[in-house]
């Protein structure tokens, strides 16, 4: 699948489906990350809840250079992650993951099922 509305000088997300495609988004302050993926189509993050983290639909796994920028899950979070299908060490919903500049270039999995 090939990037979306993304280029090397701006702001982006890349995520990645469990069958290695990606899809690179622009980033935009203050949105979800689960927000920048559903508005632009990006298979795989279903966000049955709209983001109010009442299901685990937006669950993604955070690539490992970028866990500490994104820091640990609260406790709601922790509960609803028990939820996701095959939940991991870098397992965050991606709703309540605010996109900043500190997160440009990010990279997250997307599960191969939600």
């Amino acid at each position: 699948m090939a990037a979306r509305q993304c280029c090397s000088h701006m702001s982006k997300v890349t995520f990645i489906s469990a069958g290695k495609d990606e899809v690179s988004v622009v980033g935009i302050a203050g949105a979800s990350i689960m927000q920048l993926a559903t508005a632009n189509g990006v298979p795989g993050i279903d966000a049955e809840c709209g983001g109010s983290m009442s299901c685990a639909t937006c669950h993604v796994y955070i690539e490992g250079a970028w866990l500490e920028a994104v820091g640990e899950p609260g406790e709601g979070e922790k509960v609803m992650l028990a939820f996701a299908e095959k939940p991991a060490h870098n397992s965050r919903l991606s709703c309540q993951i605010l996109y900043t500049e500190v997160l440009n270039g990010i990279t997250v999995h997307i599960p191969e099922s939600q």
